[in-house]
């Protein structure tokens, strides 16, 4: 196996693991909302004025499933949705008090992964940090650039 077999193999095993061991505690906190739910609270979370198109572009999901999500997570009450006074037809999304809450959760969650996994952070030094951020950065614009020339084919 080659260096970028070794690297893409590795990167697979490494957030399928990640996937793993966050699974149980995420699933036990966050009873009753999908991955793709909690992310959207997550999203919406973080930006100021989320929308529909914003969030399928985010997590490369159609507009409609997108809009699935929202209207879910609206009857759940963790999510509202509002418009701008000088935008009548963009529909926009802010959290709830219980999407803040899943939120909070959510994020305290991650703190919690982060901390179990700091030991392995303090082992490297920020010459190789650069090196791997500016390979996933590299890696990160190849592949918008090839999701790109799919979504022009596709329209073709």
């Amino acid at each position: 196996m080659n260096k970028e077999e070794r690297f893409i193999t590795g990167l697979r095993s490494l957030f399928d693991k990640l996937v793993w061991l966050n699974k149980i505690k995420m699933e036990d906190a966050l009873k009753g909302y999908t991955p793709s739910e909690i992310h959207c609270i997550e999203y919406i979370g973080r930006n100021a004025d989320a929308n529909v198109t914003r969030l399928a572009e985010s997590f490369f999901m159609t507009n409609g499933a997108i809009s699935k999500i929202a209207k879910k997570l609206i009857k759940k009450g963790t999510i509202i949705s509002y418009r701008k006074p000088d935008n009548k037809k963009e529909i926009y999304f802010c959290l709830t008090p219980q999407g803040n809450e899943l939120f909070k959760v959510h994020e305290t969650l991650h703190d919690e992964f982060y901390e179990r996994d700091k030991a392995v952070f303090g082992q490297v030094t920020g010459e190789e940090f650069d090196g791997m951020l500016n390979l996933i950065e590299k890696y990160n614009k190849h592949l918008d650039a090839e999701i790109k020339k799919q979504s022009v084919n596709n329209k073709e």
